[in-house]
């Protein structure tokens, strides 16, 4: 068996996660944005000015 080069070590998609913890959030609906908060998604976070779910920016 080799050295197990082959499983796990591998960088994940192409040009890597464009998201990340960082960004700003944005309401579809009104174009509100809001500071992206790490670990909640935005499509979990209600618009403060119309309700509406969010979207990742």
């Amino acid at each position: 068996m080799g050295r197990g080069l082959g499983r796990g070590k591998g960088r994940g998609p192409i040009g890597g996660n464009k998201l990340g913890p960082i960004g700003n959030c944005v309401c579809p609906s009104c174009g509100n944005i809001v500071v992206h908060e790490q670990g909640l998604p935005c499509y979990q976070i209600n618009c403060p000015k119309c309700g509406a779910k969010m979207t990742r920016q």
